[in-house]
């Protein structure tokens, strides 16, 4: 029997959610009043998830957006939702491998990529790829993991070795010409509402499939994230949504 596909554990356990990080909706609001979005502004969205952010900043804001994801049921689900609340003239879904999208240099007033770096395979990938696609005036919005402090054991650093510390990501931010104009952090309820939707969204799961051939790697999917939460990544990691400017010349 083959092992279930990792997207599709993901599929299982966001099912309940939409926002797809630990952050709350308020505080993307947030993001957008430092990114200056407003009417018509243009947004390029890679890993956009279930389309969550982009929602909430064509309704604050009145942006036009292209959200980007690689997995088919979360594209739906996005196109569903944008279709729903009415946005589906400003706002589309393409679904594809956000690194391999082809879009027109500068050609968009905001990037962001809220947790979804591995598109790249990190932080510093990921902002070298996302500034071609704003022009000289444009921000960019990142969500990333860090380690909160310098006295993480080396075996936990270990498994997570393309998360940095803040120091290295403001390193990185200014060695590609930028600046860091402003930081919206996630709060510990905002990390446990995320662990504990994922958590839900998977035993719902298995009570509604008691004899499902896959069982085990669902159980699995959970334990484990349960394991690596509460024994070391409540105490190790924070999260934060970075906006980032270029000055002018």
């Amino acid at each position: 029997m083959m092992k279930m596909d990792f997207l599709e554990l993901y599929n299982i356990s966001e099912a309940y959610m939409e926002i797809i990080n630990p952050f709350a909706a308020n505080k993307l609001v947030t993001v957008g009043k430092y990114l200056r979005l407003s009417e018509g502004k243009k947004v390029i969205d890679f890993g956009c998830g279930y389309g969550e952010p982009m929602l909430i900043w064509a309704k604050e804001y009145g942006i036009e957006g292209v959200g980007i994801d690689i997995r088919p049921h979360v594209c739906e689900r996005a196109v569903k939702k944008i279709d729903a609340r009415g946005f589906s003239d400003s706002l589309e879904i393409v679904c594809c491998k956000g690194a391999d999208y082809k879009f027109t240099p500068g050609g968009f007033d905001v990037a962001t990529c809220i947790g979804a770096s591995f598109v790249w395979g990190g932080f510093p990938q990921t902002l070298a790829a996302m500034k071609k696609a704003i022009g000289k005036t444009g921000r960019l919005a990142i969500g990333e993991p860090y380690w909160i402090h310098d006295t993480v054991p080396p075996e936990i650093l270990a498994k997570q070795p393309e998360i940095l510390r803040e120091s290295e990501i403001l390193k990185v931010i200014r060695e590609e010409g930028f600046e860091l104009e402003y930081v919206v952090r996630a709060s510990d309820d905002d990390w446990d509402s995320y662990e504990a939707g994922n958590w839900y969204g998977l035993i719902r799961w298995l009570e509604d499939n008691p004899n499902h051939p896959n069982r085990a790697d669902v159980l699995g999917r959970l334990h484990k994230s349960q394991d690596e939460y509460l024994g070391f990544g409540r105490y190790h990691f924070g999260w934060a949504v970075y906006i980032i400017t270029r000055l002018p010349d």
